[in-house]
């Protein structure tokens, strides 16, 4: 059926599939957003935002950008799991409008007034929602749902940030808890994905150890993760979640050398997805560490390991394996995708190693290579986004 239909489409292949329009606007929003936002940091330019500097800055990665991507990835991924026809033409295009009028409603919220920039960011969110609730429902595709629950959270956490940035002053709990949501959505979606082409690849390039399958270990170290996130949203002083992110650190640490990444390393497009998900159980790490030892370990480093390195690097590793798969590319890492690796890996790098050593430069090297990061993915995958299919 999903072939019928992308067989009788008839307008622009750049609203064909959602991946299209979302990863490449998505890719070009991280670029431009960053480069407003190093002149933003050394207090050069303002935006004409209600939110302060920080608050925009951390609201446009994980509310604006990250949206984006996960969009992207749902509405592609969705027709697989259900069989069901994909979202494309008219109706991409109104969630794609939707997003873009978030983005200026927010960058123009003090003009425009928090809550109607509230309304209007908001509703992307609940759009999407909306929308894969009733494709996954409707396919009887139940195992999946679970897949609704961090999006339900992200986009709670998206309203929560506006409110709390109005009656605060600056969002807190709210930008944990945006956060929290991302790293699930990565542990559930990475968690399947990753030894999935990772299985896929060895059994016919490297045959030997193979991922172990999903488990009772698998499940518990979710429970884990999700507990632990949760204790840190709400208390990120507390021993208690410090304790807890520890042993989600371990667990999720564990979890990844399951997946037997160290034998991919002839393969960047696998190896990559390894590499990117080393952030989540870094960057756990990071955040315990810095509850226990506050003088030594600074918060940033553990919300840049997981902001900038592993929602950072697993987004562009599952936008470039997506992007080559489902425009008829090779699924082969060329020169551009090894750049692009390199980047947004430094990136996440150097961005943690600023919170050690805060100094302006280290921190314009780390924008430097997140933005060439994701300039790199329009400039080299730019066209077969919006061209047709190869054949």
């Amino acid at each position: 059926m999903a072939v019928s239909r992308l067989r009788s489409y008839c307008g622009p292949a750049f609203l064909s599939y959602g991946f299209r329009p979302f990863f490449l606007l998505g890719s070009l929003y991280a670029a431009l957003s960053i480069l407003f936002w190093l002149p933003m940091y050394a207090g050069e330019l303002d935006a004409h935002s209600a939110f302060v500097p920080v608050d925009w800055h951390i609201h446009e990665m994980l509310f604006g950008y990250l949206p984006a991507i996960l969009t992207g990835f749902l509405l592609t991924a969705i027709p697989n799991w259900t069989g069901r026809l994909p979202v494309q033409g008219l109706s991409l295009l109104a969630l794609v409008v939707l997003w873009l009028a978030g983005r200026v409603a927010v960058f123009f919220s003090a003009d425009l007034g928090w809550q109607a920039a509230a309304v209007i960011d908001g509703s992307f969110l609940f759009a999407v929602a909306t929308a894969a609730a009733r494709e996954i429902i409707a396919g009887r595709n139940w195992r999946n749902l679970k897949v609704l629950l961090p999006l339900a959270v992200l986009a709670g956490a998206n309203g929560a940030f506006h409110i709390e940035a109005h009656l605060e002053g600056i969002s807190d709990i709210s930008r944990r808890l945006g956060m929290a949501a991302a790293i699930m959505l990565i542990s559930l979606i990475g968690g399947r994905i990753i030894p999935s082409f990772t299985r896929n690849w060895l059994v016919r390039e490297n045959p030997g150890r193979l991922p172990a399958p999903f488990d009772r270990f698998d499940k518990a170290s979710l429970v884990i993760s999700a507990t632990a996130l949760g204790a840190w949203t709400f208390a990120p002083d507390h021993g208690a979640s410090g304790t807890l992110m520890a042993v989600a650190a371990v667990c999720q640490a564990w979890r990844l050398q399951r997946w037997a990444g160290e034998r991919t390393l002839r393969d960047p497009l696998v190896l990559i997805l390894h590499l990117a998900y080393a952030f989540v159980p870094i960057g756990l790490a990071f955040v315990s560490a810095s509850i226990f030892f506050p003088a030594i370990v600074p918060a940033a480093a553990g919300l840049h390991a997981l902001g900038t390195g592993a929602v950072g690097a697993m987004t562009l590793a599952v936008m470039t394996r997506a992007t080559l798969g489902h425009t008829g590319l090779k699924l082969k890492a060329g020169r551009g995708a090894l750049f692009i690796f390199v980047a947004v890996l430094l990136a996440g790098s150097l961005r943690v190693l600023a919170a050690f050593v805060p100094n302006g430069a280290v921190i314009d090297m780390a924008g430097a290579a997140w933005v060439a990061a994701f300039a790199g993915f329009a400039l080299v995958y730019g066209t077969a986004l919006m061209m047709p299919k190869a054949r």
